[in-house]
């Protein structure tokens, strides 16, 4: 499956990125580049579905975590939608699972940014 991203805004700070396919070291700066626009813009919950993905690198997680690090001082937060277990096991064998609520759907990940 070929890469795609696609983005939802759900209210003026609330914002969906979705990506699909492979989100690797080639295809994770377009995946920057919109998580920094959004943030610049002043989204301050970002939602990221990987269910649609099926491969993530270390890149993917640096982009991840670079939208935490932009997020936070503003008093956001990023969660995200992971169906994956293989994508799931990165996040817990590299220990971003403490730093990313991980939710199985996006209405859960949704809820958690709008209460936090």
């Amino acid at each position: 499956m070929n890469f795609h991203i696609e983005d939802e805004a759900v209210d003026d700070t609330t914002h969906v990125i979705e990506l699909g396919g492979e989100v690797d070291l080639y295809t994770a700066p377009e995946f920057k580049e919109r998580m920094v626009e959004l943030i610049e813009s002043g989204k301050k919950q970002i939602v990221v579905d990987l269910s649609q993905a099926t491969f993530i690198d270390s890149t993917t997680l640096g982009v991840l975590v670079g939208g935490v690090k932009r997020l936070r001082p503003a008093g956001g937060s990023l969660a995200l939608v992971c169906t994956d277990d293989n994508i799931t096991k990165i996040f817990e064998i590299t220990g971003l699972d403490r730093v990313f609520p991980i939710h199985s759907s996006r209405d859960d990940a949704l809820a958690a940014v709008a209460s936090s």
